[in-house]
């Protein structure tokens, strides 16, 4: 799962407005955000075999298992919490992290560890290669909706720069499917930290916007 994860954070900004969209894509793609490390780390193993899923996810416990998503979960509300106390939003933060391992179930096969060392889970939506990237882009959709439903751009740079970001994810996930695999783990580590620049660019497009929605219940 790749786009799903950004319409989550996406859609995440309706229960959380105060929050910047950069730190609601910084929860929401976490574990992704850690593996890349991990696996440069040799701490995480990843093989590159090609075909229609062309990674295999040797072993990655400590960034992919349900168990250790409720840790950083648990871990990211804390921080969030601790620099800004308030429990709702620190919550949406924490079921962000949680979020990821949840949606990644739908298309992974069954390697999702439950826990180091315990059974593997997944319910392979991946080897329906169109129906996993039609989800891809609903999810993306429907959350690219809500966010600019409940915000409204302060200049120029809120309007294209939500299309820039939507754009760049959209080109990313059909060079996904359509393109070679990558050359090596290490390619696939070095290209997964280049998801931090998401992040930066969701913090500069959120700056650019401001929400015009609110929430009657706050």
């Amino acid at each position: 799962m790749f786009l799903g994860h950004f319409g989550v954070a996406l859609a995440s900004k309706r229960l959380a407005p105060a929050v910047s969209l950069g730190v609601l894509v910084l929860a929401a793609q976490f574990l992704d955000l850690l593996w890349p490390v991990l696996l440069l780390l040799g701490v995480e193993e990843v093989a590159v075999t090609g075909g229609t899923i062309p990674l295999e996810f040797v072993q990655y416990p400590y960034s992919h298992s349900f168990l250790f998503a409720l840790i950083w979960g648990g871990v990211a509300a804390g921080v969030f919490y601790g620099v800004r106390a308030d429990r709702r939003d620190a919550g949406v933060v924490g079921l962000l992290v949680v979020s990821h391992w949840m949606l990644d179930l739908l298309v992974h096969s069954p390697d999702l560890p439950l826990y180091p060392g315990g059974p593997l889970v997944g319910f392979g939506l991946w080897e329906w290669p169109w129906l996993a990237f039609a989800l891809e882009f609903a999810i993306l959709a429907g959350g690219a909706v809500v966010y600019a439903w409940l915000s409204e751009s302060t200049d120029r740079a809120g309007t294209y720069g939500l299309g820039l970001f939507l754009g760049l994810l959209g080109l990313i996930q059909i060079g996904n499917a359509i393109g070679p695999p990558p050359e090596s783990a290490t390619m696939v580590a070095i290209v997964g930290l280049l998801q931090w620049l998401f992040v930066g660019l969701a913090f500069w497009v959120d700056a650019h916007r401001r929400v015009s929605w609110v929430d009657p219940g706050a």
